[in-house]
């Protein structure tokens, strides 16, 4: 039987272990030396660690699922599985860049709508990711008047889109 756990330090002034027929047999300091029962102790540690070790190697290795010869044994490899042939996961992508494709396509519709001074100030907010104040002190004004143009674009491209 494997140990999954250490004894506990404070646990360790007898030594109990279980043979195959399931009897309990303890060794107390009175039947052994407290170094052999200690010897026995680091021996049980060193069990546990091996198989710690062994199980964390095993279920990070490629071949810990490979557990047949044909082809679907592979696919119970999570690393080995190829999902990039997935019909569902294929469809799911086309349909998101189709739409992603329609947004575009509708929000350079929406842009050609716009005056040029709303097309520079798009482009400052959204693509330069610049602060209303920063653009107000550009360009002379204060940061209400950036507001106010930002909403007035806003509504006009909202109006455009729907």
């Amino acid at each position: 039987m494997q140990k999954k756990y250490k004894t506990s330090p404070n646990k360790r002034t007898e030594y109990i272990y279980y043979p195959a027929d399931g009897t309990k047999i303890t060794i107390s300091p009175g039947e052994a030396s407290n170094s052999f029962i200690e010897l026995l102790h680091s021996m049980d540690d060193n069990e546990v660690d091996e198989q710690r070790r062994y199980d964390y190697r095993v279920t990070t290795h490629l071949d810990a699922y490979h557990d047949g010869e044909d082809e679907s044994a592979n696919d119970r490899n999570k690393y080995l599985a190829d999902n990039s042939t997935n019909p569902e996961k294929l469809l799911i992508e086309a349909e998101k860049e189709a739409e992603h494709l329609d947004m575009l396509d509708k929000l350079t519709k929406a842009m050609d709508c716009l005056l040029p001074q709303q097309k520079e100030l798009f482009k400052k907010v959204y693509i330069e990711n610049r602060t209303n104040v920063d653009i107000a002190t550009e360009e002379g004004v204060t940061e209400t008047a950036i507001r106010k143009r930002l909403k007035k674009m806003h509504e006009k491209l909202r109006k455009v889109l729907s």
